[in-house]
């Protein structure tokens, strides 16, 4: 018996062995082991040597395009981007070739109007599924007709001051009249869609789990006393006005933007658009540039509104 126990022992030990020797040699048998090392050397070089040129899409970190003469071109000066990412400068994350980036699925609110209508441009042509969301109280269909009829475009007549469910990776929230003309006709309603709509849209954020980006304005510095104004620049404002539902509204915005991210760990985005001109610019809605090209072309003399604090007249060029 201890013969046989010992002899058991023994086999138990030299089992291991045993297997190591039979990997070893099914490894090597048929140059499989070549084979191995010879996949795993090509994998390596289809994904370190052939990394694709073009970096991933980042999302816009500015709602504006730089200044240009061409018509064909939106036209924003001084932009003020404000990001909660430790780095606003984002890294391009390169991808291997044939591996394609998700598309995403964006909503543009105020998508119908000037900015908007040429942000939804923009995405579209990255490749993203884009949801317009708008009332038409200043935007045009027309705007959009030339995306009516792709796969990839939605429009939703909606007013953002009532709760909306969707389904969505990123938010830009534009929904508001931002001309004169337009938000001193209802300054109720301007003040509710800048609280309100936004506070909807916020919520729609941190339910889905969306990035969000609110395009606020230079008016949030009211009558500056700085200029050029920074962004550490509080400004000098006036919360009884008759711009105040425009002013006092975005400023709102802004803190419901922030305290949503502090407080319930939304990702967000403030870009603050200064004065901004192009296509699909209405003429008749009293701003600085629309009024010049208006009244020039009327050869009239041109009331233009600095900022809305002080009055010039202009004679038209003949």
């Amino acid at each position: 018996m201890k013969q046989l126990h010992r002899q058991s022992s023994l086999s138990k030990q030299h089992r291991p062995h045993h297997r190591t020797r039979s990997l070893a040699s099914y490894l090597v048998r048929e140059h499989r082991l070549l084979f191995v090392l010879l996949g795993f050397l090509l994998a390596s070089s289809f994904f370190l040597v052939y990394p694709s040129l073009a970096p991933h899409p980042s999302s816009l970190s500015s709602s504006a395009y730089a200044a240009t003469t061409s018509s064909a071109a939106i036209v924003t000066r001084n932009p003020r981007v404000f990001s909660t990412t430790a780095n606003n400068v984002a890294t391009a994350r390169r991808l291997p070739v044939g591996v394609r980036k998700k598309p995403l699925r964006v909503v543009v609110t105020g998508g119908a109007g000037f900015v908007g209508s040429h942000l939804v441009d923009k995405l579209l042509a990255r490749g993203d599924s884009v949801i317009v969301v708008d009332n038409f109280f200043t935007g045009r269909k027309e705007n959009l007709a030339h995306h009516l009829t792709n796969p990839r475009f939605e429009l939703i007549r909606h007013d953002v001051v009532e709760p909306i469910l969707l389904e969505v990776d990123q938010i830009y929230h534009l929904a508001c009249p931002a001309s004169p003309v337009h938000y001193k006709f209802n300054p109720i309603k301007t003040i509710k869609t800048n609280v309100m709509g936004t506070l909807n849209m916020l919520g729609l954020a941190k339910r889905v789990g969306a990035r969000f980006l609110l395009t606020s304005t230079s008016e949030v510095y009211g009558d500056p006393l700085e200029h050029p104004q920074k962004e550490s620049y509080w400004g000098h404002v006036n919360p009884i006005g008759v711009r105040s539902c425009y002013d006092e509204g975005k400023r709102t915005a802004e803190t419901l933007t922030m305290d949503y991210h502090r407080g319930a760990g939304v990702e967000v985005r403030i870009a603050r658009i200064f004065n901004t001109y192009g296509p699909r610019m209405c003429l008749d809605d009293g701003r600085v540039v629309s009024n010049f090209v208006a009244q020039t072309l009327r050869k009239q003399p041109m009331t233009v509104y600095g900022d809305g604090k002080q009055t010039r007249s202009f004679q038209s060029m003949g």
